[in-house]
Formats: structure tokens, C-alpha cells, sequence
């Protein structure tokens, strides 16, 4: 997904930092970006290699997600939830990338561990599920972009 476009003068670029800032926040307090989360308790952070790693604990109300967030400065934050009886293992992968000075993207990447006998999921709800992530990459861009001019009007 496309940050900056400078044929797009209408729209605010954002630095590197910026969208770091937010993807870093969006760790720490995911309840400010996923709908239908309501709490997150941050169980344990520790610094290793140059890498945050958090491991939390979503609690969507039925059921809770533990996992584990792996974020590479500047660069990627990766989300890694096990597999449970009520949720398969899952990633989630944000990457920045800079191809030329101020061009800034976001690759948002998911994997998804289905039973095996999900290899005829209808195309319906597959393509419901895409439109879901889509519509969760358009809010976190969204959401970063609410955190930079805030942080920048102050």
C-alpha cells in the first residue's frame, strides 16, 4: 500500500518515523486499531538482537489470542499467534519499504493455518476474508496518519 505519492500533494506525507511511531503503538495498545478487541495485556518485552519482542495476551471477549510480536526497528513487525482449539496459527506481517527516498509502502502479508479439510472454503469466503484485511490495512494507515498530525500539531 502506497504512503506517499508525491503527485498526491492533497495528502500529508508521512516520514519514516511516522508510520514507525504508529506501528509501534499499534503494538502496544492494538485495542486503538482492531475492532471487536477489548483489552490486551502486554504479558512480557524484552530487547534481543536489536528486536522488541512482546508477547501479549488479545482478549476479543469470547475467546482470547496469545502471541507474540517480533518488531524490527524502522522496518517489519511481525505477529505470531499458535494455533488453538478456537484459533488457527496465524501471521501477520508489516513491512515498510523505502524503494526511492520518501516513497514509502507498506506490505501488509497474512498467513492462515486451516484444517485441511478448509481446502474447499467457498470463493465467498475467501474473498470476504481479503476484503477484511484490506479494509483493517486501509484503517491502520488511516489511524497512523490521525497519530502523526496529532503528534505534529503538538
Amino acid at each position: 500500500m502506497q504512503i506517499n505519492d508525491p503527485r498526491v500533494p492533497l495528502i500529508q506525507p508521512l516520514t519514516r518515523m511516522d508510520i514507525w511511531h504508529g506501528l509501534v503503538l499499534r503494538a502496544h495498545h492494538p485495542t486503538e486499531f482492531i475492532m471487536g478487541l477489548e483489552s490486551c495485556v502486554i504479558e512480557t518485552q524484552e530487547e534481543q538482537s536489536g528486536q522488541t519482542l512482546l508477547t501479549r495476551v488479545l482478549d476479543f471477549g469470547p475467546f482470547q489470542v496469545h502471541d507474540r510480536v517480533t518488531l524490527t526497528p524502522m522496518h517489519e513487525v511481525r505477529v505470531l499467534a499458535p494455533a488453538t482449539d478456537r484459533w488457527p496459527r496465524s501471521e501477520a506481517t508489516v513491512t515498510v519499504e523505502e524503494p526511492e527516498e520518501g516513497a514509502i509502502f507498506l506490505r501488509f502479508t497474512y498467513e492462515l493455518d486451516l484444517a485441511d479439510d478448509s481446502d474447499d472454503m467457498d470463493e465467498t469466503t475467501v474473498e470476504i476474508r481479503k476484503q477484511a484485511y484490506v479494509a483493517a490495512d486501509l484503517d491502520t494507515v488511516k489511524r497512523i496518519r490521525e497519530i502523526a498530525a496529532i503528534r505534529k500539531a503538538h
